[in-house]
């Protein structure tokens, strides 16, 4: 039976989220396909993992039979986030775009999943699972946009799930999701409406031939 983990880092919850709503229609696809699968949920808005403490980051790096009592307790956090991600068969994200980047709940994740010699380095503990990240944002940063430069969400997880942890990454993108909240944006939100509905089909497609292949 295969685990899908999905996170979710949308500080809005239901249809107030971009990101949930494509996030969501790609769970249930996979549900739908794979029936006899599990889903491990992290809602990282509702339920933040720790960010990284100094004891959390030495114990990486220290002989656990060493570890103080307050690195044990830190340690144990981590790994239990790790073995999340490396059980997994194929990991969905929801990673909304705040002030240029992805939301600090969710780079506390990232945080405590990269651990240099087992999830990071020369042989990645999760090298080559799928990992599908729902990146929306308020406006548009793609390509010969004016703000392309201002592109740090798609740019910072490709370094770290595809570089760092050996993921295949791919991206689904749902953008201008402000249009219908910004007068001065209305007339893009026929763009932002072809962009949900691109992520959507894209979050079904997407689900459905990764439970296909794994039900094969």
């Amino acid at each position: 039976m295969a685990t899908l983990l999905h996170i979710d880092s949308s500080v809005f919850t239901g249809e107030a989220s971009s990101s949930r709503a494509v996030t969501d229609a790609f769970r249930k696809t996979w549900q739908e396909q794979h029936p006899d699968g599990t889903v491990i949920y992290r809602d990282l808005a509702a339920d933040p993992v720790p960010h990284l403490t100094a004891d959390a980051h030495t114990a990486g790096f220290a002989d656990p039979a060493a570890h103080t009592p307050g690195q044990a307790a830190a340690f144990a956090e981590r790994v239990r986030l790790i073995e999340e991600l490396e059980h997994a068969d194929a990991v969905l994200i929801g990673a909304p775009m705040y002030n240029y980047t992805i939301p600090s709940t969710l780079k506390a994740w990232l945080d405590s999943v990269i651990l240099m010699g087992r999830t990071a380095g020369e042989t990645p503990s999760a090298k080559g699972t799928p990992v599908t990240v729902v990146a929306s944002r308020g406006g548009s940063y793609a390509p010969g946009t004016p703000r392309e430069p201002y592109e740090y969400v798609q740019n910072y997880l490709t370094a770290v799930l595809a570089d760092a942890l050996g993921l295949d990454l791919d991206f689904i993108v749902p953008e201008l999701t402000m249009a219908p909240h910004v007068p001065a944006l209305a007339d893009l939100i026929p763009l932002f409406e072809s962009s949900r509905d691109r992520a959507l089909q894209d979050a079904t497609t997407k689900a459905k031939s990764l439970a296909q292949r794994f039900t094969a």
